[in-house]
C-alpha cells in the first residue's frame, strides 16, 4: 500500500478496506504520510465519505496508532465533549462538577478549530496552567483532583494529532467521518466507563442543521457504544454563544462566575443535562434527574469550585486561583462597546462570523503556527430576544489595537439581525440520541 493509491481509491468513489485505513492511520502517526498527502485525504473524505463501515474503521485504527488508558480508581470514570460552538465553556464547568459528585473525568481535549475555540486555549489563559500530561501524570491529576483537562499526549491517538491540525488549516473540518474519527479516537484511547457527546447545532456549529446534527450524533454513538463505551448524545442549540463571551481569557471568567454562583444561565442549564445523563449512564445516579440534580447541588454548594482549584494547581496554575480568579486572568488593551444602529429585537446571530471575529482578533489561529492571544475577544452579547434600543451595546470587544477592535465591531454589528419584531428563541435542548 502507498498513501497516492488510497487517496486515489478515496476521491474515485471507492470503499476503502479496514487495512487502507489503518495503512493511512498509521503513516499519519510514523510520518509515512506527509502533510500535503494528509490534507488530500482529508479533502476526499470531506467531498467522498468513508460510510459507516469506514468511519469506524479509521476511528479505531486511529486509536490504535496510540496507547489506550488503564484506571485502578475508587469511582467510575466518564467523559463530556462538545463537537464545537462558540461562546462554549462547558467542560471547563462540567469536568469538576462532575468530579465533585464521585467520579473521575480525564478529560482529553483539543484547541480551537476553524471558528471555535479550544478548551485547551481557554485553560492556557490561566498563568501556569500545562495542558501537557503523560500517561503517568495524568494519571496522577486524576485521581488528586478528580478531573483534569488535557491534550492528547504523544503516547494517545497520535494520528489524529497530526491530522486534526491539518484540517484546522485546509478547510476540511466539517466532515462528518473526519469529526467522528477524531472525537472518538481521542475518547476511546482514555477508556471512561461512560461518555455524554453535546452535538451543536444551529449558525455557530459545524452541524448547521437537526438532520446533520443528528447523523453526526448518530455516527458517534452508534461508534462508541460498538467500541464499548455506553454512550449518549445530546443535539443542544447554538444559534447564539452559549456563554455571553466569547475569548479565551473571557470564557474563564464566565466559568468562574458559574462555579461561585454569581451567575447561572445557560450554562448552568446544560451543564446538568448533561451531567445528569452521563452520571446515570455510568451508574453514579440512579436516574438522569438524579443525576441533574448533583450536578446542580455540586455547583451551588462550592464543591465544583473546589475541584476546578485543585485541578488548577495540580496542572501548574496559582494555588489561589478560585479566591482570586480576576487577578489572574490576562486583560486586552483596547475595550471598546459595539452599539445597535437601530431600535428591535434580536432575531438572528451569525455565530460562525463570531467566532471568526475572535480568529481574526487573535483568539484562534489561522495557520498552524500562529500565537494565540488569551486576552482578546467578546463580552457582553446580547441575546436572541432581546430588545434593544438604538445606541445600546450589542457587545463589548476586546483587542490589542485599535484597528483591530474597529474591525470587529464592523463584524458583530454584520453578524446580529435587528428586526422590528420579536421571533421565536429556540430551545437549548433539542433531543437525546443513543
Amino acid at each position: 500500500m502507498e498513501a497516492r493509491s488510497i487517496i486515489a481509491d478515496l476521491r474515485q468513489g471507492k470503499n476503502l478496506s479496514p487495512d487502507q485505513l489503518c495503512w493511512f492511520a498509521e503513516g499519519l502517526a510514523d510520518m509515512r504520510v506527509s502533510d500535503a498527502q494528509a490534507g488530500a485525504f482529508a479533502m476526499a473524505v470531506c467531498l467522498r465519505g468513508l460510510g459507516p463501515e469506514g468511519r469506524a474503521a479509521l476511528t479505531l485504527a486511529m486509536r490504535d496508532t496510540g496507547s489506550v488508558l488503564e484506571w485502578d480508581l475508587d469511582g467510575p470514570v466518564v467523559d463530556k465533549h462538545s463537537t464545537g460552538g462558540v461562546g462554549d465553556c462547558l467542560s471547563l464547568v462540567l469536568g469538576p462538577a462532575l468530579a465533585a459528585c464521585g467520579v473521575f473525568v480525564p478529560m482529553i481535549s483539543g484547541r480551537g478549530l476553524g471558528h471555535t475555540g479550544g478548551t485547551l486555549d481557554k485553560l492556557e489563559a490561566i498563568p501556569g496552567v500545562s495542558t501537557s500530561a503523560a500517561e503517568g501524570r495524568l494519571h496522577h491529576i486524576t485521581q488528586t483532583a478528580g478531573c483534569a483537562i488535557v491534550g492528547a499526549s504523544a503516547d494517545i491517538a497520535p494520528a489524529d494529532r497530526r491530522l486534526y491540525a491539518i484540517r484546522d488549516v485546509t478547510a476540511t473540518v466539517e466532515s462528518l467521518d473526519l469529526i467522528t474519527a477524531s472525537i472518538l479516537s481521542k475518547k476511546l484511547a482514555a477508556a471512561p466507563q461512560a461518555l455524554v457527546l453535546d452535538v451543536k447545532v444551529g449558525s455557530g456549529a459545524f452541524m448547521k442543521t437537526p438532520d446533520d446534527a443528528r447523523a453526526l450524533a448518530a455516527a458517534l454513538t452508534e461508534t462508541a457504544n460498538a467500541a464499548g463505551c455506553k454512550t449518549t448524545a445530546i443535539i443542544t442549540d447554538m444559534n447564539q454563544p452559549l456563554a455571553p463571551s466569547l475569548g479565551n481569557a473571557l470564557e474563564v471568567a464566565e466559568t468562574m462566575r458559574v462555579l461561585t454562583g454569581t451567575t447561572s444561565g445557560p450554562l448552568m442549564e446544560l451543564a446538568a443535562a448533561l451531567g445528569g445523563v452521563v452520571l446515570a449512564d455510568a451508574g453514579a445516579a440512579s436516574d438522569v434527574q438524579d443525576g441533574a440534580n448533583r450536578v446542580f447541588a455540586a455547583i451551588r454548594d462550592g464543591h465544583a469550585a473546589e475541584r476546578f482549584g485543585k485541578m488548577i494547581a495540580a496542572q501548574g496554575g496559582p494555588l489561589g486561583f478560585v479566591d482570586d480568579w480576576p487577578r489572574f486572568l490576562p486583560e486586552a488593551n483596547v475595550i471598546r462597546e459595539v452599539r445597535a444602529p437601530q431600535d428591535g429585537y434580536i432575531t438572528g446571530m451569525d455565530g460562525e462570523a463570531l467566532g471568526l471575529t475572535i480568529v481574526r482578533l487573535g483568539g484562534g489561529r489561522q495557520v498552524e503556527s500562529d500565537i494565540v492571544d488569551p486576552s482578546v475577544g467578546l463580552s457582553g452579547m446580547v441575546r436572541l430576544g432581546e430588545q434593544v434600543t438604538e445606541g445600546q451595546p450589542l457587545a463589548v470587544v476586546h483587542a490589542v489595537r485599535e484597528d483591530a477592535a474597529r474591525a470587529a465591531a464592523k463584524a458583530v454589528q454584520a453578524a446580529i439581525t435587528i428586526a422590528p419584531d420579536p421571533a421565536d428563541v429556540p430551545t437549548l435542548l433539542h433531543e437525546r440520541i443513543g
